[in-house]
């Protein structure tokens, strides 16, 4: 029996928003039905055989605009998400949803009081090997997770002011726009109470946002975490480690591998769907210096990305079509993830500006019961 389909809007047609457009229009049970914005809208509607909205609020009118994507440049999802939310449309919002967590709540409002879906692009939470990473954590595979540490750095030159990604006025600098292993941080460890941040533009002075990001957690389950983001490192990494009372995970996303190690044994899994999908992520950071990336919206993604990205689409579809969300991805529906992972982030920037620990509020989502899963 065929699904019934549903007319998706894309917001945005950069990197990712042409891409989604391109999965969409590729995907059993979904149409994409009309763009608007981006450098490449006119060829996606082309492309994609769909309307070329004149705005935001026109797209939404559209009856046949059941959903949408929103994939704008970071500062500017707030106004499509909150016009979605009032012309009765499901919601789909790139990471990070919003640069400050008030816009956050805000947004999350709206749509829970409206009555439609809304899930966050947190895409690391649908890569496969991650997913069977959590479910060991929380079986207890590695005991009660008490140190957790990520690094995602590497060495890049600044932007001249038009690459948005490397403003911090739009992007929120490093923390925001790489914000998943903050995010994944706090799916394992749990939120974050209170942070300091070390740092500055150290190696770029000239440059548009802080290049080297320091960072020491402290989690209101009472473990602790330590963090190092930044384009100012010559010898780049990207990695997450978390230590137990009883055992440890360590993630190693240049080689696209996973350990976990405890009192039932070791074993090593890759981060991605299958072999191939690993491969073909190692070989990209072969090609790069550590983890800091950012996405050319001339280019495709690589293969791996859209691989997730399409099952992005798919989960947000079935959602939206049914109105049922899937458990173990609970936390991108009802908003305590993308909540709870910027308001750590706006802590840890409000930090490196007063040289102090910021306290994170206990319930910086405004979402007192969301699952935090």
């Amino acid at each position: 029996m065929s699904k019934r389909e549903i007319g998706i809007g894309i917001v945005g047609c950069g990197f990712f928003g042409r891409e989604f457009a391109r999965q969409i229009g590729e995907s059993a049970g979904m149409r994409l039905a009309a763009v608007y914005g981006g450098r490449n809208a006119a060829e996606t509607a082309r492309e994609g055989g769909c309307q070329l909205a004149a705005s935001v609020e026109a797209l939404v009118a559209m009856p046949e605009v059941e959903a949408i994507v929103v994939a704008s440049p970071n500062h500017l999802h707030r106004e499509p998400v909150l016009l979605a939310a009032a012309a009765g449309k499901h919601v789909f919002c790139e990471k990070p949803i919003a640069l400050t967590a008030a816009a956050c709540a805000e947004m999350l409002a709206a749509c829970r009081e409206a009555g439609v879906v809304f899930m966050a692009g947190h895409i690391l939470r649908v890569m496969p090997g991650i997913a069977r990473l959590r479910e060991r954590i929380e079986a207890g595979a590695i005991g009660r997770p008490i140190v957790g540490h990520a690094e995602r750095t590497g060495w890049e030159r600044p932007a001249s002011p038009q690459e948005w990604k490397k403003d911090t006025a739009k992007s929120g600098g490093h923390l925001f726009h790489h914000i998943h292993e903050l995010d994944l941080l706090i799916a394992i460890m749990g939120p974050v109470s209170r942070v300091y941040t070390a740092g500055g533009r150290l190696a770029h002075p000239e440059g548009l946002q802080d290049d080297v990001l320091l960072l020491t957690l402290e989690f209101a389950g009472g473990g602790v975490g330590t963090m190092q983001y930044g384009s100012g490192f010559r010898a780049g990494e990207h990695k997450l480690v978390v230590n137990g009372t009883e055992g440890y995970a360590q993630i190693d996303f240049q080689r696209s591998r996973i350990r976990l190690a405890g009192p039932a044994g070791e074993e090593t899994f890759g981060c991605s769907l299958d072999e191939d999908q690993d491969r073909d992520r190692a070989a990209l950071y072969e090609r790069l210096d550590g983890g800091v990336i950012h996405g050319n919206p001339s280019l495709r993604p690589p293969e791996f990305l859209r691989v997730l990205m399409k099952r992005e689409m798919e989960i947000f579809a079935e959602a939206a079509r049914s109105g049922q969300t899937p458990a173990p991805l609970a936390a991108l529906f009802d908003g305590s993830a993308a909540l709870q992972s910027v308001a750590a982030a706006g802590a840890a920037m409000a930090a490196l500006d007063a040289g102090a620990p910021v306290a994170v509020g206990a319930d910086p989502a405004g979402l007192a019961g969301g699952s935090g899963a």
